[in-house]
C-alpha cells in the first residue's frame, strides 16, 4: 500500500472512531436525560399525590397558567406547551375545575374559543406544591453538587427549552 494511501486509510479510521464514540456518548447523554426526568418526576409523584392532590402533570398545568398573560390559555396552547394532546388537557383540566383550582372562560370576540383560568385557589394549591418542589430540588442536588457545577448544569440544560414556550424557567 502506498505511504499515501495508508495515511488516508489511518486518517479515515480515525475519523469513523470518533465519529461512532460522539454518536455513542450522545446516546448516552439521552438516556441518561431521561433516566434522570423519570427518576425525578417519580420522587415528586408521590409527595404531590399525597399531600397536594396534584399529579406532575397537573403541576406545570398549573405553572403555565400562572405564568401566562392573566393566567389563562386556550387548551390547545396548554397543549403545545406541555407537549400532549388538546383532549389530554381537557381530562386533566375537568377534576381541576370541579375542585375549583381552574375555571373556563370563553373569549369576548369569539365565542368558539374558550380558556383554561388559574382561580385564586388553584394559585395557593400551586404555591404549596411549588414549596414541595423545591425541597425536592434541594435534596436532589445538595450532596452531589457544588454551585459551580448546578450553574453549569443550568446553562447546558437551558439549550434544550431556549425560546421553547414549554420553559417554565
Amino acid at each position: 500500500m502506498a505511504p499515501i494511501v495508508f495515511a488516508i486509510s489511518l486518517r479515515m479510521q480515525a475519523v469513523c472512531t470518533i465519529f461512532h464514540a460522539m454518536k455513542k456518548i450522545r446516546n448516552t447523554n439521552m438516556l441518561r436525560l431521561l433516566q434522570t426526568a423519570d427518576l425525578l418526576k417519580a420522587r415528586l409523584a408521590g409527595e404531590f399525590s399525597a399531600v397536594h392532590g396534584l399529579s406532575v402533570n397537573e403541576f406545570f398545568l398549573l405553572m403555565h397558567l400562572d405564568r401566562a398573560a392573566h393566567n389563562r390559555l386556550s387548551r390547545v396552547e396548554l397543549a403545545r406547551r406541555m407537549h400532549v394532546s388538546a383532549s389530554t388537557v381537557t381530562r386533566m383540566a375537568a377534576p381541576m375545575e370541579k375542585l375549583g383550582l381552574l375555571s373556563r372562560e370563553v373569549d369576548e370576540r369569539d365565542a368558539r374559543l374558550s380558556y383554561v383560568v388559574l382561580t385564586k385557589a388553584g394559585k395557593t394549591r400551586l404555591d404549596e406544591a411549588s414549596a414541595t418542589f423545591s425541597r425536592q430540588a434541594d435534596a436532589a442536588f445538595e450532596d452531589r453538587w457544588e454551585k459551580e457545577e448546578l450553574e453549569q448544569l443550568s446553562v447546558l440544560l437551558n439549550r434544550f427549552v431556549a425560546g421553547s414556550p414549554a420553559n417554565l424557567t
